[in-house]
């Protein structure tokens, strides 16, 4: 999808150029965007100047809508409907369920706010588009946090800032 990206104001991309240029299998690459033409993020153009191109601009295609398609829900454990109602139902394991679902949360964040756009920019670091898009890093970025973002950032468990790099 980056390859589609980088390529959207061009003519259409072939599946053999993505493949050679990504080192991916063709026919892997052909059901991935089987994949993403069903669901609408790509599609495909005939004939001797036909390939593959994204139906949208790069920068409202989220990599969170992606992942879903390929991969399916982003939570580890089911979709976080799921988690939502083991945490109200399993109270033994409550406590984890609660951490699946934030990690869920959080994961969702990111993804569903990082374009592919953002993932083209040339000088972006992954790192910042992480930054960005994370909870706690907006909520440090006001002047005054609220009682309640005060606590969240309290409660962080082993916050994930610090690992990025």
């Amino acid at each position: 999808m980056i390859n589609l990206a980088r390529n959207y104001l061009q003519r259409p991309t072939k599946i053999h150029e993505i493949a050679v240029e990504e080192g991916i299998p063709e026919k892997f690459l052909e059901l991935i965007l089987l994949h993403l033409k069903a669901a609408r993020l790509v599609e495909s153009l005939r004939g001797a100047n036909g390939g593959y191109r994204l139906r949208r601009p790069p920068s409202r295609v989220f990599l969170g809508e992606i992942i879903r398609t390929i991969d399916g829900p982003l939570a580890p454990l089911g979709d976080a409907q799921s988690l939502r109602m083991l945490v109200r139902r399993d109270k033994k394991h409550s406590a984890l369920y609660q951490v699946l679902l934030d990690v869920r949360n959080s994961a969702a964040g990111i993804l569903d706010h990082t374009s592919l756009a953002d993932l083209c920019r040339t000088g972006t670091s992954t790192s910042v588009i992480i930054l960005r898009h994370h909870p706690v890093a907006s909520m440090l970025s006001s002047k005054s946090p609220t009682r309640d973002e005060r606590s969240a950032i309290s409660g962080q468990r082993g916050s994930t800032m610090k690992r990025v790099r």
